[in-house]
């Protein structure tokens, strides 16, 4: 039988009320066999994450300071949802043993790894279905990255296609055995990779929303919301800072042509938004939608005949190799070249870089300019369109927005601008109006 892996997030597993939820959604189909569930997310505004209280537990342990409290908050939550299910997990035996553990010195990210085991067996239990411990078949290199044999090792846990598997997320093992985490958000990897693992039709992603938006609501009034979308823009939204999906969850479902199907846990009904590898020809929007990111640095070198200096981009680029900076973007012209870097991430090294260009490129000048912010317009269906380009610049001149860069691929998959931090959220709303109206 066809299996479809159903992930659930923090919000989806938050108290008992949202397990009642769960058990209906696997209810209305029957190949929802393969569940991944994330730690319990907060109920509230001022309630703290478990995964933090978790992380404060370990700081605390460390420094032989009392960790009562933050381990209060997070045995009770537990134990709450345990007693309102009117189950018997053994939470209370297994919370004793992970206090012992937290004393006895346990890792940062084994103590970070039971919100999600607890919530896991608190799962199993309520739907009497088979419990598999990550840390057994899901396995990282000595690199730190996901192994491949997680797929077979995983997969054969998960044989019987008649059982109900329930799987915690965010974590594995390391190449020596012990428990490591992926990044925050990690669950959502762990989905992806259970659902290639079980050979899925369809991995489910249950969250607090119904599906993917083409803006930020935050500040686009009502975006329309995204019946489908391919891997492709997906990828592009999520790097240039739509909270959309875990980048890294994507690989291992776009490698198997799994599917992606964004759900809401309390609102079942709403079909959600639908990621696959190809789009058919005719979509309902020529964009799939729009994102952006603040705080960039541009680093601009001039040089007379730069384009006859052999190598002269190489060094350039090789700078910000040299002070371990990544690059995002580099855009060129005849006489200069520029690199965008995070601001974050050059830090304090700008003045350091900036004598180091001079010193060793010897351009007739080099500006920085910080402060901006770059806006990616995304769809696989702008290259079949004329003038799509024309139409983000007119969006913008008619705002009076200033565009400081100007970034487009060979594959037209999207068209990235530069402009001011201050012009950032008028830009948004220009391109989105201009973009949705027919």
């Amino acid at each position: 039988m066809a299996r479809i892996t159903s992930k659930f997030g923090g919000s989806s597993v938050a108290d008992a009320r949202q397990f009642l939820k769960i058990k209906d959604i696997l209810g209305r189909d029957a190949r929802r066999r393969v569940i991944v569930v994330s730690a319990p997310g907060k109920r509230h505004t001022g309630e703290a994450k478990l995964t933090d209280l978790l992380y404060q537990c370990h700081h605390a342990a460390r420094k032989n300071i009392p960790f009562d409290e933050a381990f209060s908050l997070i045995r009770d939550r537990f134990l709450e949802i345990e007693k309102d299910l009117s189950l018997n997990a053994g939470i209370v035996a297994e919370m004793e043993a992970f206090h012992a553990q937290i004393l006895d010195g346990a890792t940062k990210d084994f103590i970070a790894s039971r919100g999600e085991y607890f919530s896991g067996k608190l799962m199993a239990a309520f739907l009497g279905a088979t419990f598999v411990e990550p840390a057994e078949c899901v396995f990282f290199d000595r690199a730190g990255r996901l192994d491949p044999r997680s797929y077979d090792a995983l997969g054969a846990r998960l044989a019987d296609e008649t059982k109900t598997y329930v799987i915690p997320g965010f974590y594995g093992a390391d190449a020596d055995g012990h428990v490591k985490t992926f990044s925050r958000g990690g669950s959502d990897i762990s989905g992806a990779v259970a659902a290639r693992a079980a050979k899925a039709e369809l991995y489910e992603n249950w969250t607090d929303v119904s599906g993917l938006l083409m803006a930020d609501p935050r500040i686009v009034e009502n975006p329309r919301p995204l019946d489908l979308v391919s891997y492709r823009e997906i990828r592009e939204l999520s790097y240039m800072g739509a909270s959309v999906f875990h980048d890294e969850a994507i690989a291992p479902v776009r490698e198997a042509g799994i599917p992606i199907n964004i759900r809401n846990t309390n609102k079942p009904d709403d079909a959600g938004t639908l990621i696959v590898s190809k789009l058919p020809e005719v979509t309902l929007y020529d964009i799939a939608g729009i994102a952006g990111k603040k705080n960039f640095t541009l680093f601009t070198a001039e040089k007379t005949m730069m384009n006859k200096e052999v190598g002269f981009a190489r060094r350039f680029l090789g700078l910000f190799e040299t002070h371990g900076v990544s690059i995002e973007h580099c855009p060129t012209s005849i006489d200069s070249m520029s690199v965008l870097i995070s601001s974050e991430e050059i830090g304090d090294k700008t003045e350091a870089v900036r004598e180091d260009v001079l010193r060793i490129l010897q351009p007739d000048k080099v500006e920085v300019e910080s402060d901006l912010a770059l806006i990616a317009v995304v769809g696989e269906g702008m290259a079949r369109q004329v003038g799509m380009a024309a139409k983000v610049f007119k969006a913008l001149a008619e705002a009076k927005v200033n565009v400081r860069i100007i970034d487009q691929g060979a594959s037209e998959l999207n068209i990235i601008v530069g402009v001011s931090n201050a012009q950032y959220e008028a830009a948004i709303k220009a391109l989105y109006a201009e973009m949705t109206t027919k």
